[in-house]
């Protein structure tokens, strides 16, 4: 299996990545962002049948040396450290080109230089922007409708460049919504479950006319994992998504029902993104994921959405995960 080093182990999708890897038999090496508190984000709360099992390194990507310094003896390198939030990046696009960008440049030299370490990087939906076509394939145009979408464009182009550039292995994998437990409260669906499960029945949201194409976390794990050891893979931009699309008014509904409950909706201004910044339709073709990885959804379509949901709703309805959450205040 080899060492495999998760950059943004301490986040949502990284936290469930390294609880699956270490299932699988891989030898894990897990990047934190350094803080002062020690704190390893979600790892701190991690399965109690992993806990302990992963190397923990405290760092930034946006050191070069640091990061060189975690790569060493790693046979692979799954890359999904980044700034995500969207209204974060139209106050701080700085810090998102610093980390988004320098930071993944400084993965893919420092895999370079250590001798071709295997990197797998982490893309997004956002890239895409509003969908000219659906299903939107892996080379539909690419449009940066946000300063955070615009670095994640950046991103992929520095780490394919690498590939055409210097024959360096690169896979770019392209998730489409994670979502599940342990998710932040900046993404649409805690938001709504975490008012739900407070006791609102009036919920403060932005725009419910985009649809979006939800994609469970255990999903996505399963096609970073998968990517590791295809090596057709290699050079290729691969789509990880459902191909399902759902508007963020019927998604909120389903929400709803799973709790047994009504709710109203009340259009808080400050969740709107500006009007040409929304990004309003996102359906995914996932036929190369099929090809090159053999992946496909588990949690695809309705029925599987509402699975998805009915898992994430559980957690969040515990109230020492639901603790760790504001629902009375709007998270940027």
């Amino acid at each position: 299996m080899g060492k495999v080093l998760v950059t943004g182990a301490d986040g949502f999708i990284g936290s469930h990545l390294v609880e699956q890897l270490i299932r699988e038999g891989y030898d894990v090496r897990a990047f934190v962002f350094y803080n002062s508190f020690d704190s390893r984000g979600w790892l701190d709360h991690c399965a109690t049948d992993v806990y302990g099992e992963f190397e923990v390194f405290a760092g930034d990507v946006r050191d070069p040396f640091c990061v060189r310094d975690s790569m060493q003896g790693c046979d692979a390198v799954l890359h999904l450290a980044a700034l995500i939030g969207i209204p974060f990046s139209y106050i701080a696009p700085a810090n998102y080109v610093a980390t988004n960008v320098s930071g993944t440049l400084n993965v893919v030299q420092a895999a370079r230089d250590l001798g071709g370490i295997n990197v797998i990087h982490t893309s997004t939906s956002e890239v895409y922007g509003t969908a000219q076509v659906v299903p939107i394939t892996e080379n539909h145009p690419l449009q940066g409708q946000s300063p955070y979408a615009a670095t994640k464009i950046a991103a992929d182009q520095i780490a394919y460049s690498f590939y055409l550039s210097f024959g360096q292995p690169v896979t770019i994998l392209r998730p489409f919504n994670t979502y599940g437990p342990r998710q932040s409260a900046r993404a649409v669906i805690p938001t709504i479950i975490s008012q739900i499960a407070n006791g609102r029945t009036q919920l403060n949201l932005g725009s419910l006319s985009p649809t979006r194409d939800f994609n469970f976390v255990a999903d996505t794990v399963r096609g970073f994992i998968a990517a590791l050891s295809a090596d057709t893979a290699v050079g290729q931009v691969i789509n990880l998504g459902s191909g399902y699309e759902v508007t963020v008014g019927d998604l909120v509904q389903m929400i709803a029902d799973i709790f047994g409950t009504k709710v109203t909706i009340e259009t808080d201004e400050k969740r709107l993104r500006p009007e040409k910044s929304e990004v309003e339709r996102l359906c995914a073709a996932n036929s190369r994921a099929a090809e090159l990885l053999g992946w496909k959804p588990q949690f695809g379509g309705l029925e599987g959405l509402r699975k998805g949901l009915e898992q994430t709703v559980e957690w969040f309805s515990d109230p020492a995960n639901l603790a760790a959450y504001r629902p009375d205040q709007y998270t940027v």
